[in-house]
């Protein structure tokens, strides 16, 4: 039973996004989704700013699942546990909530897991939100963390980092040449690609991110922590404008 944070490496190098508490008390949230709550977009206040994230219907347990959390005020109070700059910011572990706030409702501090749902057309980009998991030693069948998340910062890439990631990260998988391209131009995190569940992106607010990602952290050995708290403030739908 896994009950803390903690690094899987491999080779010296960071491999894989855990979550927090036993999934053996598994309470997933039962609200209802509404129709029309798939077609809104989800407002993330935080300390630093506001951050605007569409939810993918290829994806629908990870989208339904985010959803419920969001309107159970599951989120209101929880800090951004792990920051890594040039990387992900990764947030949802409920034993980081601030505990002069109101309990959420409906949803119990318990973790439960969401069978993976990896699509090949889907990368970790700049700007993608992604469902953390446990490793594949204790998760062979990658399923995801049902209230754990990052949103991918990322760096730029070059055709040989890339060809490198290929070989020593992706076990000789080759990168689509279209995603290769907005590695290149826009940035992303391509060795985790095809291992994590992607189910939305950032709309518009990724300075915020980049706000997040900068700020100062206890760095490996203290596992990426911010010095000084981030914290999500409140997350409600929203109406799309597009």
């Amino acid at each position: 039973m896994i009950t803390g944070y903690t690094h899987i490496l491999k080779t010296g190098l960071l491999t894989c996004l855990l979550v927090t508490a036993s999934v053996l008390q598994a309470q997933m949230p039962t609200l209802r989704v509404r129709e029309r709550d798939r077609k809104r977009d989800v407002e993330m206040v935080t300390s630093l700013g506001s951050i605007l994230l569409r939810l993918s219907d290829e994806t629908p347990n990870h989208r339904d699942n985010f959803i419920r959390l969001v309107r159970s005020r599951f989120y209101e109070g929880i800090a951004f546990h792990r920051v890594i700059k040039g990387f992900m910011i990764q947030t949802g572990d409920p034993k980081s909530r601030d505990s002069s706030l109101r309990k959420p409702r409906r949803v119990r501090d318990s973790a439960y897991t969401i069978p993976a749902e990896i699509r090949e057309t889907m990368y970790h980009r700049r700007g993608v939100l992604a469902a953390a998991r446990m490793g594949d030693q204790v998760n062979p069948a990658k399923a995801s963390s049902g209230t754990q998340f990052y949103i991918v910062q990322g760096r730029k890439f070059t055709d040989i980092s890339l060809d490198s990631v290929e070989t020593f990260r992706l076990n000789g998988r080759k990168i689509p040449g279209p995603h290769r391209e907005i590695y290149k131009s826009e940035g992303g995190a391509p060795h985790l690609d095809q291992s994590y569940t992607i189910f939305g992106e950032v709309i518009w607010g990724m300075d915020i991110v980049d706000h997040i990602a900068d700020v100062n952290t206890t760095g490996r050995s203290g596992n990426d922590k911010p010095l000084k708290p981030v914290s999500i403030l409140k997350m409600r739908l929203v109406r799309r404008n597009s």
